[in-house]
Formats: C-alpha cells, structure tokens, sequence
C-alpha cells in the first residue's frame, strides 16, 4: 500500500507540474477554448503512452546510446518546441461568439509528447523507483495524467475572456509561449 500511496503522489507532482505539455494546454485552451483543445490533449495523453512504452522497453535508453543521436534529438526537441511557442504568441485574438484559427490537434499532441524531455525524465525516475507491476504503474498514470491535463485545459480555457481584447491577448499569448520555450530549457538543463 506504501508503494502506491507513494507512486501516486510522485506520478501527481511528476505530471502536473508545468512544463511543456501542460502549459501548451493551458494556453491551447486559453487561446481556443476547452471543447476545441481536447484532441490536442487526447494527442499529448495517447503520445505520453508511447513514452512510457519506450522508457519502460528500455528503446530510450538504447536510442541515446548510439553515437550522435543525442544532439540530433535535442535539436528537433528544440525546432518543435519553437514552432509551437511561435504558434502559441502568434495566436489571432478571440472573436465574439466564434474562435478563430485552428487549434493544435491531436498529432500536434501526440507529437509533443514523443519529444517532451519533461516526460521521458518523470515516466524514467518512475519506472524505475518502485516495486510496483507495470500495469499497476500505467493504470495510476493514466488517471492522473487525464486529470491533470484536462484541469490545465480548463484553467487555460477560463482565461478565455483575456483572448477578446487584442493586446491583453498578444500579451498572455506571448507570455505563455516563453514559459514554454523556458520549461524546455529547464527540462534539458536538468
């Protein structure tokens, strides 16, 4: 019982800290309202799957063992994370009664969860942390992960109203997309 009490806060804290994911959401719902950034986040959800099937194989592991591959991956890291804070600061504010442009989808999800440091270190420290089955770890992180994301959503979505007003919009938007670009960082300088 002390392992999944133990495993459940570390997956809570491990997840729901911002870092990239969870601040993209947060600024996809805020820029695009919640309905419209759920296949983004069913995307990130579905992508940090394939996380935890690669570090759980132990496939990471051998891929950053090959000569080179670590500056290559960190590079096109770097160019998507950059393309989506450009996406994010760019954003058209929001009409009245429609949202404009189109949201990030559930590729663009998937995508960035495939190259989130963020989420190979957390889905690595716990993997490889506690006694407990596969299964068992994957059934936790799935609840917590779709909770956590969906709040990040919401709290991103009830901003909405700061999207209206052009220059409040231009600001936040910008704003979210260095605190993207600043998680990024933080995550591959740890």
């Amino acid at each position: 019982m002390e392992q999944w009490f133990g495993f459940t806060l570390a997956a809570l804290a491990l997840a729901g800290s911002p870092g990239p994911a969870t601040l993209s959401l947060a600024a996809t719902g805020a820029a695009f309202g919640g309905r419209r950034g759920f296949g983004y986040m069913a995307g990130i959800v579905i992508g940090m799957i394939g996380v935890i099937a690669i570090v759980a194989s132990g496939l990471a592991g051998l891929v950053l063992a090959l000569p080179g591959a670590i500056p290559v991956v960190i590079v096109l890291s770097a160019l998507y994370f950059l393309y989506l804070a450009y996406r994010i600061a760019t954003a058209p504010p929001l009409a009245d009664g429609a949202m404009q442009g189109a949201p990030p989808d559930f590729l663009a999800g998937f995508l960035l969860s495939l190259i989130n440091p963020k989420g190979y270190a957390a889905m690595a420290a716990l993997f490889s942390g506690f006694a407990l089955g596969f299964a068992a770890k994957l059934a936790i992180l799935l609840v917590i992960m779709v909770a956590v994301n969906f709040a990040w959503l919401l709290a991103g979505a009830a901003m909405t109203r700061l999207f209206r007003d052009p220059r409040t919009n231009r600001i936040v938007n910008i704003a979210f997309a260095m605190l993207l670009i600043a998680s990024v960082a933080l995550a591959l300088a740890v």
